[in-house]
């Protein structure tokens, strides 16, 4: 089971990374603005995983430290509609610590979260299962 913690840039890269390619739905985003925290759930593809069977599993996104959220091109009235996350990153405030965390979606959509600092933990939180579609990019 993974377990990862970011309070750095080269920290989020790694849950960035165990991240591509995660899938969830727009009604699996929480944010708790009087707790300063914003929530994905998320079934993770385990590219860390060997063997040539894919596999993923349910994992939570914690980001902590909130001070606002903006999205663009997310279908926030379709709480079904299914996201494919391609990247999560951060792009530093004029004022350090802060900033923002960019998550990146497949079909030009984002999630912007504004954090005092890079606080963001990720945890798997099922047994994975085998799934026949390994993602495949372009390039």
């Amino acid at each position: 089971m993974l377990r990862l913690l970011a309070e750095d840039a080269d920290d989020l890269a790694l849950i960035s990374a165990a991240l591509q390619d995660a899938v969830t739905r727009i009604g699996d985003i929480h944010w708790d603005p009087r707790g300063r925290a914003v929530t994905l759930a998320l079934n993770r593809f385990r590219w860390e995983a060997e063997g040539r069977a894919g596999q993923r599993v349910r994992a939570g996104l914690q980001i902590g430290g909130v001070l606002e959220v903006k999205s663009r091109r997310l279908r926030q009235g379709a709480p079904g509609a299914v996201l494919e996350l391609l990247a999560v990153a951060f792009e530093p405030a004029e004022e350090p610590p802060g900033g923002r965390l960019l998550l990146t979606f497949a079909g030009g959509g984002d999630l912007a979260v504004g954090v005092e600092c890079i606080d963001v933990a990720l945890a798997d939180v099922s047994e994975p299962w085998p799934t026949p579609r390994r993602p495949g990019h372009a390039g």
